[in-house]
């Protein structure tokens, strides 16, 4: 028997100062059985980076043609693509192609030695590469309850991350794009 998703529930408040948007988020995000808590909090991350109307969750791990997050048109059209981790440079020179915006969030230990060996290709196509501080993503990932309330606050390049119990800031590195 396959083992099924863990659920999580997010109710977020989001100040993102960079873009002037202010929402309430009301997230349901499952955690792959393969996925690690660190990494489904940079895909919550990356949403509240990107929060607009009509961004979604894939089936991520489940499906791998599609990214983690995308934001479709309602006629269909791929504005945004979004990926999570250390994805092969094939991958994002295909989905360059098809997605009008790309972005790929790298959190994890291993990213400077994906990125120093990746990104004299990733320079010939269009696609941003930020990186979160993995230590900071670390200690966020702490913080998870399966159903929890918490502020994210964005300002230039950082989000500072309120929960009822304790607080954390997360700061990224533009790597590549805008």
């Amino acid at each position: 028997m396959a083992i099924k998703p863990t659920i999580y529930k997010f109710r977020i408040s989001l100040s993102d100062m960079n873009r002037g948007v202010y929402d309430t988020l009301n997230l349901t995000v499952a955690m792959h059985p393969s996925e690690n808590m660190e990494r489904m909090m940079a895909r919550v991350l990356a949403y509240c980076l990107n929060a607009e109307e009509f961004l979604d969750f894939t089936k991520g791990l489940s499906a791998i043609e599609e990214p983690d997050i995308w934001l479709r048109t309602l006629d269909d059209q791929l504005m945004l693509w979004v990926d999570i981790g250390e994805p092969a440079f094939d991958r994002i020179k295909k989905a360059s192609r098809i997605a009008k915006n790309v972005k790929v969030y790298s959190f994890n230990t291993k990213s400077d030695v994906w990125w120093e060996q990746n990104s004299a290709k990733f320079s010939t196509i269009s696609a941003n590469v930020i990186q979160f501080d993995h230590s900071q993503i670390k200690y966020l990932a702490g913080l998870v309850k399966r159903t929890m309330e918490f502020s994210v606050s964005i300002s230039d390049q950082s989000a500072y991350i309120a929960t009822a119990d304790d607080a954390c800031e997360v700061h990224w590195t533009t790597l590549q794009g805008a």
